[in-house]
């Protein structure tokens, strides 16, 4: 008896990971193909980090020199927070700010995958939206 019970209980946890949405965790290519992020865990929330720079050339800053903050200015691009604050609510992560170092501009943003398994990237600034569609890199 108690193996049939434990086999119905493995089926049941089979069945739960299999019907959870698909999560927006990995290593993402930007839409302008310039720049590659790790989406990730950080604590209860999905934050997201800049794993690879692909744009070259010598007017590519090495520093998020753009950012508002003088103080902040001298820090790596490489490695960057860009996304924080995201948490799921059914098939989107939302609640969370997507940072732009080309700006240094930050913006309230909601991710979710595509049917094509792309992620989308949903930045507001009051009620006008704009998104991107990001690339998953296997």
């Amino acid at each position: 008896m108690e193996v049939h019970a434990m086999g119905y209980f493995t089926a049941l946890l089979i069945m739960a990971a299999a019907a959870s949405p698909p999560s927006v965790e990995g290593r993402w290519l930007t839409e302008d193909r310039k720049g590659v992020v790790q989406i990730a865990p950080c604590g209860g929330q999905m934050c997201g980090r800049i794993a690879q720079v692909l744009d070259k050339g010598p007017g590519v800053p090495a520093t998020d020199v753009n950012n508002p903050d003088p103080k902040l200015r001298g820090q790596p691009i490489l490695g960057l927070l860009t996304l924080w604050g995201f948490r799921r609510d059914g098939a989107i992560w939302k609640g969370g700010r997507a940072y732009d170092p080309k700006s240094g501009r930050s913006y309230r943003a909601t991710l979710g995958l595509n049917a094509d398994g792309s992620l989308r990237l949903t930045g507001c600034v009051l009620f006008l939206c704009q998104s991107q569609r990001w690339t998953r890199l296997r």
